[in-house]
């Protein structure tokens, strides 16, 4: 029972103590002090704006028409030999990334039992893509 006590004390002053000290800070900047902004806003890096950003939607399907789960999609800019950006398709096949608009993309897909496929896709305007992936021969169906 004493212990319950000792509880119930400390936690009613881990909770009044910050409510104490916020009723202070806000009676000083009603007063017209405004607190010092903190040096780390100033220094910050300015975030990339994803208001001009590209997004390459699609579709991904198997030869006879039905959407494909789970296949990988890995797209680079046409100039880079690395990815830089990767997503699955969705339970219908579909996919959509969110890419820096400027140089030309190609997105490539692949999937256990299916040949890679890829595509060009033009970096100045959004486009549907549509991938239809031929299986491997002598692989699953």
């Amino acid at each position: 029972m004493h212990r319950k006590r000792c509880v119930i004390i400390l936690a009613t002053m881990l909770i009044t103590t910050p409510l104490s000290l916020l009723a202070g800070q806000d009676a000083a900047t009603s007063a017209g002090t405004q607190p010092a902004p903190s040096e780390s806003s100033s220094s910050r890096k300015s975030k990339h704006s994803h208001g001009d950003d590209l997004v390459i939607r699609g579709t991904v399907f198997n030869e006879r028409g039905l959407a494909l789960q789970g296949v990988k999609l890995r797209i680079r800019r046409s100039d880079q030999k690395k990815p830089h950006w990767e997503t699955y398709t969705n339970s219908r096949g579909e996919f959509a990334v969110r890419v820096p608009k400027g140089p030309d993309y190609e997105i490539a897909a692949e999937s256990k039992g299916f040949a890679k496929q890829s595509q060009a896709i033009n970096g100045q305007s959004e486009e549907n893509v549509v991938l239809h992936m031929q299986p491997v021969s002598g692989g699953k169906k």
